[in-house]
């Protein structure tokens, strides 16, 4: 196995070469993996034709698998779901805003894996953040002013009866489920400590993040738009180009992301599983 050094000058996305994932993975592999993925946010292993079953045993080497409250999954594989999108779709890309998975559960998921099948022949690529150095290159008054603030997060904005996936007119292939339960909420620390390497984060991300706690609305939202300002510099940014079966892994605790159009008329399929995440310290 070998891994390279990361793609871009966030310092996110390192592939991983040499090493079949259709087999069993060592131990002393997996650790290798994991101290790859934890430190570089994304991993990257291309050239790997993987079923169903391959997929999900890669995934239960990293940890439990992480609860999917508002996408169905495939009814035979109850923890895959497929990320799909017709060439006559007319309905945005899914995912095309600035998120971190699940990031309004109490405990949100700690990774995500992406394999790729279908790839258009142009656009689709998907952007992360680096929100962990991000939070490094804060000001120190800045970073003062966060410490002991919490934000608060829902899914209502994608989710609920009245969100954007309820109210959209055109079909969509993806099944998605929309439900009162978007409309719940669950408060973080706006500066996250990671639960394996205790390293700082922004937690916060435009599409989950509705406000912060005991703040007046035009204070917070003034304070979150300046966050996602800095959080969305292109320094801070790895791009990455999909090609057919590419699995790549990514840590929500220290990465956003958002996925770009730019292909339509093409078909796009990508199978999904999410990581359950850690208490936190």
């Amino acid at each position: 196995m070998k891994i390279n050094k990361p793609n871009s000058s966030a310092n996110l996305g390192v592939a991983v070469e040499n090493i079949d994932l259709k087999k069993p993975i060592k131990n002393n592999l997996i650790n290798k993996i994991r101290d790859a993925w934890i430190r570089y946010g994304v991993i990257i292993f291309p050239n790997q034709e993987l079923d169903h079953e391959q997929l999900e045993l890669f995934a239960q080497s990293f940890g439990c698998y992480g609860d999917e409250p508002f996408l169905i999954p495939m009814s035979e594989h109850p923890h895959i779901v497929k990320l799909h999108r017709k060439p006559h779709e007319q309905a945005s890309p899914f995912g095309g805003a600035w998120h971190s998975d699940w990031s309004f559960q109490a405990i949100p998921p700690s990774g995500t894996i992406l394999h790729s099948k279908i790839i258009p022949p142009q656009g689709g690529d998907t952007l992360f953040a680096n929100t962990a150095q991000a939070y490094d290159d804060l000001s120190t008054d800045m970073k003062n002013k966060i410490k002991d603030l919490k934000a608060v997060h829902s899914a209502k904005r994608p989710y609920a009866k009245d969100g954007f996936y309820a109210l959209e007119k055109e079909k969509r292939t993806m099944k998605i489920h929309t439900s009162d339960e978007a409309n719940q909420t669950f408060s973080h620390p706006i500066v996250k400590e990671h639960e394996e390497t205790g390293r700082k984060t922004l937690f916060i991300n435009p599409v989950y993040t509705i406000n912060i706690e005991n703040m007046p609305t035009t204070e917070s939202d003034d304070l979150l738009f300046k966050l996602f300002s800095h959080m969305g510099q292109e320094k801070y940014i790895y791009r990455h180009k999909w090609e057919p079966d590419m699995l790549i892994m990514w840590d929500n605790r220290t990465v956003i992301h958002m996925a770009e159009g730019g292909y339509d008329g093409y078909e796009r399929l990508m199978h999904r599983i999410t990581i359950a995440g850690l208490p936190s310290n």
